[in-house]
């Protein structure tokens, strides 16, 4: 028996198989995961998958119509991880699978051979299977793509029976069902299997809310599926763009998440977006499902035009227009941590300062980058209003007073951060430790009162808008990240703002801007942190040599 997993992972490694970097680090886990323990593979369950989908499951649709599927190393690695990774009790590990392909890679397919298979061998009894979507033409696809199968297989066309508004299959009591966005009917469902079609166009709080409402209704479910299949899409912070963040912070190390199970394949270069081989990364199936010549034509197609090159970048090379991912691996930042960094060790340095104020009663984040010993040193200090630490504690999941008693964080103010104690730390570092800070940013926002006192105490205060125009000052955060150049100590609470970041992107012109990984997390450290290296990068040429502090 072939160990499918194993073998596109050496595929992978030796280039044979060309994927981008959301595929690589997903295998890297899953394999990683194998060896040291943290799950374990049954071969017998993913083979089994994978012969019952070759041996019964047939194309519906074009020349291939009617002949049983052949899958691809890729897709039997696919299937092998969503049924033959198991969890410490022998149970599936993986809940929900979250599958992005270019268009014409036969995501439909693939969903519908899943759905088979839990339909007629792996299923609980009394299996309730639902194909979703927006709207019920589009929740037809993959369910008619089953359809198909059932009807020209005549054991399985014999034991189901066609009603009114489902399916039905009386020996083991299961149904299998289309529906369109119903979320208010959340007490209705019972789901085995959900597949969620299209995930792209499922459009913002609806798309949400009926995931929310699917998911919830697995819960009595010993081994559910929640399989979500898409290419890129045109909908903003809808469920699709929520799905790509959990997801690629997870794979960069920076989740809990431990059911998730996301293969993105995207490209990495945009600007790459017509060279063959990098389309590889989002198309898999070139040259097999779809031919190279059909997506030659359709780079010439995307040349004419910027919406048409907006469409091919979108649905072929799953780069949406305004996407979303997780910024930093956990590797990275894990590698900036280090012992407790005190004011006293950096007497009498140069420095820059940011500045990220709340805008009603959150975290305000005040920091210094200071470069010495080969090192960018940053010490931050956050403040939240007194009276409000309690409910903050229940609403983020966050330590804050234990961040008290460590000094990171300060009480200031009783409803709302008195910014006053931000200018008392600044003072602090010039009167105190003999810190300057050259340059301060700061977030314009509720910052009117605080620069002016600030200007009048002597600091040079710079205006950072936290948009589009950051993008240079992000990649060369993430740069020095990577070469491990920051040191934050042993800011744990930094830490967490760093791994809760992520970056927004415009395809048009690659710039990006610092978003959350969700909407309950703050950013604030980093925000602040991005302030500061935007000051040190605008006056470089001229405050350079004094920041050296040699």
């Amino acid at each position: 028996m072939n160990n499918y997993v194993l073998a596109y992972y050496q595929a992978i490694r030796n280039g044979t198989e060309l994927v981008g970097i959301w595929v690589r680090l997903l295998y890297e886990i899953i394999v990683n995961g194998i060896e040291d323990g943290t799950y374990y593979f049954d071969q017998k369950k993913a083979d089994r998958a994978i012969r019952f989908i070759e041996h019964y499951v047939r194309h519906n649709k074009g020349k291939l119509g009617g002949q049983l599927l052949k899958l691809d190393l890729y897709q039997k690695a696919m299937i092998s991880c969503i049924f033959g990774v198991m969890d410490e009790t022998g149970h599936r590990q993986f809940r929900e699978i979250f599958i992005v392909l270019g268009r014409k890679m036969g995501k439909t397919l693939i969903a519908a051979g899943i759905m088979t298979y839990e339909a007629y061998l792996d299923g609980e009894f009394g299996s309730e299977i639902y194909c979703i979507a927006p709207k019920l033409d589009q929740s037809d696809l993959v369910y008619s793509a089953f359809e198909f199968t059932k009807d020209n297989t005549p054991a399985f066309a014999s034991r189901t029976k066609k009603r009114k508004t489902d399916l039905y299959i009386k020996q083991n009591n299961t149904t299998i069902k289309k529906i369109a966005f119903n979320e208010k009917k959340a007490d209705g469902y019972n789901p085995q299997l959900v597949i969620a079609d299209e995930m792209s166009s499922w459009s913002g709080p609806r798309g949400l809310k009926q995931y929310e409402v699917m998911i919830s209704g697995t819960g009595a479910r010993e081994e559910p599926l929640m399989i979500a299949i898409s290419s890129s899409g045109y909908e903003n912070d809808g469920i699709y763009d929520e799905l790509m963040k959990r997801s690629t912070a997870f794979l960069n190390g920076n989740s809990r998440e431990k059911r998730l199970l996301p293969f993105l394949y995207m490209i990495d270069d945009v600007e790459k977006w017509d060279d063959i081989n990098e389309l590889r990364k989002s198309l898999p199936g070139m040259g097999v499902s779809v031919p190279v010549s059909f997506i030659l034509d359709q780079i010439d197609i995307a040349y004419e035009s910027l919406s048409k090159k907006t469409e091919f970048l979108t649905k072929y090379c799953n780069i949406k227009q305004s996407s979303s991912q997780a910024w930093l691996r956990a590797q990275d930042v894990a590698k900036a941590c280090g012992d407790h960094l005190d004011l006293e060790q950096f007497r009498g340095s140069y420095c820059v300062g940011g500045i990220d104020l709340s805008r009603t009663t959150d975290l305000t984040s005040c920091c210094i980058v200071i470069e010495k010993n080969g090192k960018l040193n940053v010490i931050s200090k956050f403040y939240l209003p007194g009276e409000r630490i309690d409910e903050a504690e229940a609403r983020d999941g966050v330590p804050y007073r234990a961040y008290i008693q460590r000094g990171i964080l300060t009480p200031s103010g009783e409803n709302f951060v008195d910014f006053r104690d931000c200018f008392n730390w600044f003072t602090d570092l010039v009167e105190t430790y003999e810190i300057y800070p050259l340059k301060v940013g700061y977030d314009r926002y509720n910052a009117q009162y605080l620069t002016q006192d600030m200007k009048s105490y002597g600091f040079h205060m710079d205006d950072v808008y936290q948009g589009y125009n950051l993008s240079g000052v992000i990649d060369e955060c993430e740069g020095m990240m990577r070469d491990g150049r920051f040191n934050i100590g042993d800011n744990d609470l930094l830490k967490i703002h760093l791994m809760d970041s992520a970056v927004k992107q415009n395809t048009d012109d690659l710039r990006k801007k610092l978003t959350k990984i969700s909407a309950k997390v703050h950013v604030d450290g980093t925000a602040a942190l991005l302030d500061a290296l935007t000051v040190r990068q605008k006056y470089f040429s001229e405050i350079g040599e004094q920041l050296k502090n040699e």
